[in-house]
């Protein structure tokens, strides 16, 4: 037993996601409605934290999630396997028409005082189709796993992945794994069939079966109910906030013993000031500040569970841990598209204290 969590030391798989798959379609710095190209990156905030940890960290990573059978399809899959991520799909047929569907997202990166914008093309989406009862949990979970991670994306998708989330992670949990929560809030995909009141009912339920919370200020007031300070009026790399409502999320959920964060001050969609926090069994490590200048912010989140669940998958010292997930989710902000180009020697040189020096 260590951070307060019982964390087998091997397994099949270290590391299994349940989520929906997507495509993020990204024209650079160029707007949409001037855009003339774009490109494509296989995504899903579920499936960036397996991708990153196999092939960053090189666990033995799965994504379960659905597919579709059609050229999108086509491209995510290969995507899925370029990161070394074992794929569990229940698969769709396109009926060449309507659907249904791989979610796209579209994307641009903003510049300087224009802020990037992200909409979404979601209909008829075949992971918002996913139900109990689609998967063969006892089958996945056969020959063991460490660690199972899923998100408040996901289930704002529809009312029955919430409660494939549940059925999920009761079965995960009964296979002696760690589960792990990102609620990362939406309120553009909860606000199609319910809004906040109805994110907060059903982020309540999954939170009561999870060990490790992952979320900023914004998805603790707005995704699970907590109360806090103002979020557009707070200072984002200051720690004492977040570390009083981490408190609350205590009080109501005593079973969590990791609830952690990133850190981030937007002086413009280029510059960044970036930190991390973390409560890990009862103790509070909080990572530096540093000065971003950022590339492509999406994934940035993502990098930091990820790096973060390996240390605490590894062994390191909690606050290691905490400055390994703080220095890969750094390193992906550097970086076109969702998930990692970083290996694990550039991520331990700059949770050190590296610099951007040339290597020769």
């Amino acid at each position: 037993m260590k951070y307060g969590l019982n964390i087998q030391p091997q397994a099949a798989l270290d590391f299994v996601a349940l989520g929906a798959l997507n495509h993020r379609l990204d024209p650079g710095v160029i707007p949409f409605r001037k855009a003339t190209s774009c490109h494509i990156h296989p995504s899903g905030a579920e499936f960036n934290v397996a991708a990153n940890l196999a092939d960053c960290f090189g666990l033995k990573t799965a994504i379960v999630s659905a597919m579709v059978d059609y050229p999108i399809g086509d491209l995510i899959a290969e995507g899925v396997r370029a990161k070394g991520v074992l794929p569990v799909y229940k698969r769709f047929a396109h009926d060449g028409v309507r659907g249904p569907n791989m979610a796209t997202i579209y994307s641009d990166r903003g510049y300087g005082v224009r802020a990037p914008v992200v909409f979404y093309n979601r209909a008829n989406e075949a992971a918002a189709e996913l139900k109990p009862g689609d998967f063969d949990w006892a089958g996945i979970f056969s020959e063991g796993v460490r660690w199972f991670h899923s998100g408040g994306v996901f289930a704002a998708l529809s009312s029955t992945t919430s409660e494939l989330i549940i059925e999920a992670m009761k079965a995960a949990k009964a296979a002696g794994a760690v589960i792990s929560f990102d609620l990362n809030y939406r309120a553009k995909l909860w606000g199609i069939w319910g809004g906040q009141e109805q994110a907060v009912a059903i982020n309540r339920r999954i939170v009561e079966n999870v060990d490790v919370l992952v979320g900023n200020e914004e998805d603790l007031q707005k995704g699970l109910g907590i109360q806090g300070p103002e979020v557009e009026g707070s200072s984002a790399t200051g720690a004492s906030a977040f570390v009083a409502m981490i408190e609350k999320v205590l009080e109501s959920y005593p079973q969590i013993k990791v609830v952690a964060t990133t850190l981030r001050d937007v002086l413009s969609t280029n510059r960044h000031k970036w930190s991390a926090v973390a409560s890990i069994d009862g103790q509070v490590y909080t990572a530096p500040t540093i000065d971003l200048d950022v590339l492509d912010r999406v994934g940035g989140g993502d990098g930091f569970a990820a790096g973060l669940f390996y240390g605490l998958l590894t062994g390191e010292e909690p606050e290691e841990a905490v400055k390994l997930g703080w220095a890969h989710g750094a390193l992906i902000t550097t970086y076109p598209g969702d998930t990692t180009m970083a290996t694990l020697p550039q991520v331990r040189d700059l949770a050190a204290g590296g610099s951007a020096r040339v290597q020769r």
